[in-house]
C-alpha cells in the first residue's frame, strides 16, 4: 500500500478554529464551520477516523454515496489522517484501510464486533446512514458523526411490503432523530437538511457539505448527431423505465441516440422494453464516461429522489446541461432555467427535452452556465469542509462541553 507523508505532527495537538456563531443548519464553507452551540474555541483535529458504510466503492452496486465517502476518505488520508472504512460486501485495496464486516445485509449485525476487533478505538466514528442504520450511538461512546445523503422515507414502500416498509421507515427516523440526537449530522444538500428537520432533527445539529467533482481536464466537442445520456444504477427509483417511455415520444422529433450507462437489478427488464435508438452501455471506465458526458447534448435524470445528484454536477463540469424532475436534491444541483431544466411532470420533461434538442444556442448557454457553476464544487473543498465538521464534532464531545 502506498505510504503518504503525514501532514499532521504526531508530536503536538493539531487544531482547527471554530467560530463562535453561524446560522443554524448552515452550509459549511472553506472559511468556517457552522457551530452555534459551541463557543469560540480551538478544536482538536481528529487523527483516527472510522467510517461505517454499506459498501466500498469497488462494489458493483456502488453509487454516489460510495464515491463521496471514497473521496473524503482519500482526501483525509492524503492529509495525514488514519482512515478506516468498515463496510459490507467485498473490500478493495485503497490508500486507506477497508475492512469487510460480512455480506450486504448481514454486516449491519456484525458492524459492532468488527469495529471492536479490527479498529478498537478511534478519535471519530462516522456513521453513513443510507436507510438502514448501524445505531452506532448505542454501542460507541466516543465522538460520533452521522452523514446522510437523503432520508429514505418514501423509498421503503417501493422496495418492501407494507409491514417491513413501515418498520424500516420508523427505524430510520428513530435512528436519525433519536439515537443521534446528541451528534452533529452532515447533509449533502439543503434538501436533505430540510428532510432531516422534517423528521425532528434539530436544525442547529445539521451541517451541509456538498459533493464535489474532479477537474474534468480537456473537453471534447458535442456530438454532431443528437446524443442523450442517462447515468446511474438501474434500480426502481432512478425511473429509467419512464425515460424509455418518454423516448418514444421524443425520438420522432429529435432523432439520435439514447445511451444508458450503469448496471443493476432492473437492467434485464429495461432492455426488454427499450425501443429503437437505445444503447445500454453497462458500467464504463472513467475515460469513456468523460467522453460520453462531453459529447452528450443533454444529461437526462428522471430519478424519483436524490440527495444531490452527483452525475448532474459531473456532466455540468463538462458543459452538459441536465433535465430532471423538480425533486429534493436535484433542485440543489440544478439551477432551473440556467444550468438545466427541472420539469414538473412527464409532459414538461418531454417538452424540455425536445426544445433544448432543437435549440443549439440555448443548450450551449445552459452548458456554459452549468460548467461555471460546477467550478464551485471540487472534492478538495468537500474534504476541507468535512474536516471542519469533524473537528467540531470532537469539540462538542469533549469533557465539559456537553452533548
Amino acid at each position: 500500500m502506498p505510504q503518504r507523508t503525514s501532514a499532521l505532527d504526531p508530536g503536538r495537538k493539531n487544531t482547527v478554529s471554530v467560530p463562535a456563531q453561524a446560522p443554524t443548519g448552515s452550509r459549511v464553507t472553506d472559511s468556517h464551520a457552522a457551530g452555534p452551540h459551541i463557543a469560540s474555541a480551538t478544536a482538536p483535529l481528529p487523527r483516527r477516523i472510522t467510517f461505517l458504510a454499506r459498501r466500498d466503492l469497488g462494489n458493483r452496486s456502488a453509487g454516489g454515496s460510495e464515491l463521496l465517502i471514497d473521496r473524503i476518505a482519500g482526501g483525509l488520508t492524503a492529509g495525514g489522517h488514519e482512515v478506516t472504512l468498515v463496510c459490507g460486501g467485498p473490500a478493495a485495496e485503497r490508500d486507506y484501510r477497508v475492512v469487510s464486516a460480512g455480506g450486504d445485509a448481514g454486516h449491519f449485525l456484525r458492524a459492532r464486533t468488527t469495529f471492536a476487533r479490527e479498529v478498537g478505538d478511534c478519535d471519530l466514528l462516522v456513521e453513513v446512514c443510507n436507510g438502514m442504520p448501524y445505531l452506532a450511538p448505542l454501542w460507541h461512546r466516543g465522538p460520533t458523526l452521522c452523514l446522510v445523503n437523503h432520508v429514505h422515507t418514501d423509498l421503503w414502500q417501493m422496495r418492501y411490503p407494507g409491514p417491513a416498509a413501515r418498520l424500516g421507515r420508523r427505524l430510520e427516523h428513530w435512528a436519525l432523530a433519536g439515537t443521534h440526537r446528541g451528534n452533529l449530522m452532515v447533509a449533502v444538500s439543503e434538501s436533505t437538511a430540510s428532510e432531516l428537520r422534517g423528521i425532528g432533527v434539530a436544525a442547529d445539529r445539521i451541517r451541509i457539505v456538498n459533493n464535489g467533482v474532479e477537474d474534468p481536464g480537456p473537453l471534447l466537442p458535442e456530438a454532431k448527431e443528437p446524443l442523450f445520456l442517462a447515468v446511474g444504477r438501474l434500480v426502481e427509483y432512478k425511473r429509467i423505465d419512464l425515460l424509455l417511455r418518454l423516448w418514444e415520444r421524443v425520438r420522432p422529433v429529435t432523432g439520435g441516440r439514447l445511451v444508458i450507462v450503469g448496471d443493476g437489478p432492473e437492467r434485464e427488464r429495461l432492455e426488454a422494453m427499450a425501443g429503437p435508438g437505445v444503447t445500454f452501455a453497462g458500467r464504463v471506465s472513467e475515460t469513456e464516461k468523460h467522453r460520453l458526458m462531453c459529447e452528450a447534448w443533454l444529461l437526462l435524470h428522471p430519478s424519483l429522489v436524490e440527495g444531490w445528484g452527483l452525475v448532474v454536477t459531473e456532466a455540468a463540469a463538462r458543459g452538459t446541461p441536465a433535465i430532471g424532475f423538480d425533486i429534493p436534491g436535484l433542485c440543489d444541483s440544478v439551477e432551473d432555467g440556467e444550468t438545466g431544466v427541472l420539469a414538473r411532470g412527464e409532459s414538461s420533461f418531454a417538452a424540455a427535452w425536445c426544445a433544448l434538442s432543437l435549440s443549439a444556442d440555448r443548450r450551449a448557454a445552459m452548458g456554459r452556465a452549468a460548467a461555471h457553476r460546477a467550478k464551485r464544487f471540487r472534492w478538495s473543498a468537500t474534504v476541507r469542509q468535512f474536516q471542519a465538521v469533524a473537528a467540531e464534532a470532537v469539540a462538542a464531545a469533549a469533557p465539559g462541553r456537553g452533548r
